[in-house]
């Protein structure tokens, strides 16, 4: 009180981190905004920390007490508050992911003793499968950014339920590579779709509750790798009861119908939009039909932040992917058999269940989305790094425990800041595309990769390990290069795409 002539001076420093209009800070217009800036000197509530309160727009007169005494009850204790619409697309995650995993797990099998193929044409079916779902990811992205998500889920949704039924029935080459195909884009619709939303609808809870956007995206990965874990089951447990591939994929059907009722009773026709903070020039809230001033393509695959985090994530990716490639090699050749495999992927999966949520919410109070997907790509590279390091142990399984415990947590780490990451690097009417783009390009750079790491096969165990590890720690370097992102102690900063 007995300083009144420097406050003029540091009003600029007191401003609204989020704000992003230079001329914003105009006196004029601050009557309305000086609660959220000025309230206080009371160092706990600085606009920083918090939104600004929906009654100050309103247009309620500058009183602090209808903010501060309601704000802690609006904030959730634990991560697991989400609104009605983040528990749909949670347990739609959860739910695909049974559907998916039961039929997954046994194509192999079902194409190469079932129906006869031959080894090269069991992968190019294979091959096939991921490439339609997994570089087709950007298309699903830009038709949700156009059309909305309801009707590309209901699409996608629709196709998979149709692929399963026709894969169920498949004799011929030629009709499962159609339903393999039809699958997979299947996939490449709803994923983009689903992800994107849970992005969207994150970063709305963050700025209502003031709980990072991670928390929310946390919940969603646990539940797709519950998703997983139980899936494969379901597909065992048909296969045992006599019921065959058949079984499983009608299995499987049955549960995207399911989907299908649900998100057609459930899902909003128009999904909730995060509004910017209050800009003088700028409306409340920003929609899919809004004219474009240039071509969302354009805008995200020249967004060099945007590009950077996507060949920080494709780095984790490509050493995700020596799960499938190098691992086995590492089990058949410590314990002669790759009858353990299994048991190793069984315990990534229950990592994920089990310890996502609280490690996530560990990260997303101490540091930034940033430093958590640089150190989740620091702790894959020490994973590859601990397999010549570590001793054999009991029957050989070591080495490969200690790199899929690293790496999957690792994973636990980076995939919830990377996915938090793109709506602050994005416009939000690009969202979809973006979170589409970020599979494609991850999956072209692992189909490039593959054949690299592959030949990394026959090399010396040193060697190989060693280059595997340093695929990771470039991701690691590239990440330090993003903006901080909003979460942890940076909560209050605004990413600013380069």
């Amino acid at each position: 009180m007995n300083r009144p002539a420097p406050t003029k001076a540091d009003e600029p420093a007191l401003a609204p981190a989020d704000e992003r209009v230079p001329g914003a800070s105009a006196p004029a217009p601050t009557k309305a905004d000086e609660p959220s800036h000025t309230a206080s000197h009371e160092p706990p509530h600085t606009a920083a920390d918090e939104p600004a309160p929906a009654d100050a727009r309103a247009g309620t007169p500058a009183g602090e007490r209808p903010r501060l005494r309601p704000r802690p009850r609006l904030r959730p204790r634990l991560a697991s508050a989400p609104t009605p619409y983040l528990r749909l697309l949670t347990a739609t995650q959860f739910a695909f992911n049974i559907g998916f995993y039961a039929v997954l797990p046994y194509l192999a099998t079902h194409l190469g003793g079932g129906l006869g193929m031959a080894g090269w044409l069991v992968g190019l079916v294979l091959g096939l499968r991921t490439f339609s779902q997994q570089g087709l990811f950007v298309v699903g992205g830009a038709l949700t950014d156009r059309y909305g998500p309801r009707p590309v889920v209901l699409a996608g949704c629709t196709l998979r339920i149709a692929g399963f039924g026709w894969l169920a029935f498949a004799g011929s080459t030629a009709t499962v590579i159609a339903a393999v195909l039809l699958i997979g884009f299947a996939a490449a619709l709803f994923s983009p779709a689903v992800e994107s939303e849970a992005a969207r609808e994150a970063v709305r809870h963050e700025r209502d509750t003031g709980a990072p956007r991670a928390h929310v995206l946390a919940l969603f990965s646990a539940a797709g790798q519950a998703g997983a874990f139980i899936g494969p089951l379901l597909g065992s447990l048909l296969l045992l009861l006599g019921g065959g591939f058949r079984a499983a994929c009608l299995a499987g059907a049955a549960v995207f119908v399911g989907v299908l009722a649900g998100h057609a009773r459930l899902m909003p026709r128009a999904a909730p939009v995060v509004s910017e903070p209050a800009d003088a020039r700028a409306p409340d809230a920003v929609t899919r039909t809004a004219p474009r001033a240039r071509s969302p393509w354009r805008a995200v695959f020249t967004n060099r932040a945007f590009l950077l985090l996507c060949l920080a994530y494709s780095s984790y990716l490509v050493a995700y992917n020596q799960l499938y490639l190098s691992l086995p090699v590492e089990v058949e050749r410590a314990t002669g058999s790759g009858a353990a495999l299994g048991w190793l992927f069984a315990l990534s999966s229950l990592l994920v269940v089990v310890a996502q949520v609280p490690l996530t919410r560990l990260s997303a109070r101490r540091i930034a989305p940033r430093t958590a997907l640089a150190t989740g790509l620091g702790t894959v590279a020490a994973g590859f790094a601990a397999v010549p390091l570590a001793p054999a142990g009991p029957g050989g399984l070591l080495p490969g425990a200690a790199l899929v415990v690293l790496l999957t947590l690792g994973q636990m780490l980076l995939v919830p800041a990377a996915r938090g990451l793109v709506p602050d690097l994005v416009e939000d009417r690009q969202l979809g595309l973006a979170t589409g783009a970020l599979s494609s390009v991850s999956g072209i750079a692992v189909l490039a990769g593959s054949a690299a790491t592959g030949a990394l096969l026959d090399a010396p165990a040193p060697v190989r390990w060693a280059a595997l590890a340093a695929v990771p720690l470039a991701g690691a370097a590239l990440a330090f290069t993003l903006p901080a992102g909003r979460g942890g102690k940076d909560r209050g900063t605004r990413a600013v795409a380069g």
